[in-house]
C-alpha cells in the first residue's frame, strides 16, 4: 500500500500504528495493494474550516473524507483495482473529547475513526439504518482484528 501520513496536529501520536490500522483495514476489504491512500492528521482550527467548507457545517469534527477513483471493496479472488483511495483527515483533539467520553485511549478513537473514514472512501455510509449496521459491524471487526495482529506481533 502507499500510504502518507501528514501529522499537523502538533498532538503526539503513535503514527506508526495508525500506519499498520491502515493497511489492516485496507487488507481487510481487499484493496489492491498498489491503492494510494493519504491521511492528515490537524488541529481544531483546520478541521473547523474543513468541515464548514465540505459539508456546510459548523464546528470541528473528528474524521472527514473524501474518495478520489471511486474503489470499493474488493473479494479473495478480485481485490480492488489498484487507484487513488481518497484522502482521510482526523482531527486528535476533538477524538481525545470522545474517547474520555467512551472510556478508552486516544490511539482506540483514532484507530475507530481511520478504520471509518476508510470506508466511507470505499463507498460505505451511515444515513440509513441498515447501511449503519454493516458499516460499524465492519469498523468494529477491523478494529478488533488489529488489535488481535498487534498482540501476535508482541
Amino acid at each position: 500500500m502507499s500510504i502518507e501520513l501528514n501529522n499537523e496536529s502538533g498532538v503526539d501520536i503513535d503514527e506508526a500504528a495508525i500506519l499498520r490500522l491502515a493497511i489492516y483495514a485496507l487488507d481487510a476489504v481487499r484493496v489492491h495493494p498498489d491503492a494510494e491512500l493519504a491521511i492528515t492528521l490537524v488541529d481544531v482550527a483546520a478541521m473547523e474550516l474543513l468541515h464548514v467548507e465540505w459539508m456546510d457545517e459548523p464546528g470541528p469534527t473528528d474524521v472527514l473524507s473524501w474518495p478520489m477513483d471511486e474503489l470499493r471493496p474488493g473479494t479473495d479472488d478480485k481485490p480492488t483495482p489498484p487507484g487513488l483511495l481518497g484522502d482521510v483527515v482526523l482531527c486528535p483533539e476533538v477524538a481525545q473529547g470522545q474517547a474520555e467520553t467512551a472510556g478508552h485511549s486516544l490511539m482506540d478513537e483514532l484507530f475507530i475513526l481511520t478504520a471509518h473514514g476508510i470506508l466511507h472512501l470505499l463507498g460505505f455510509d451511515h444515513a440509513e439504518p441498515g447501511e449503519e449496521r454493516e458499516m460499524f459491524e465492519l469498523q468494529k471487526n477491523i478494529v478488533l482484528g488489529f488489535h488481535m495482529s498487534e498482540k501476535a506481533r508482541g
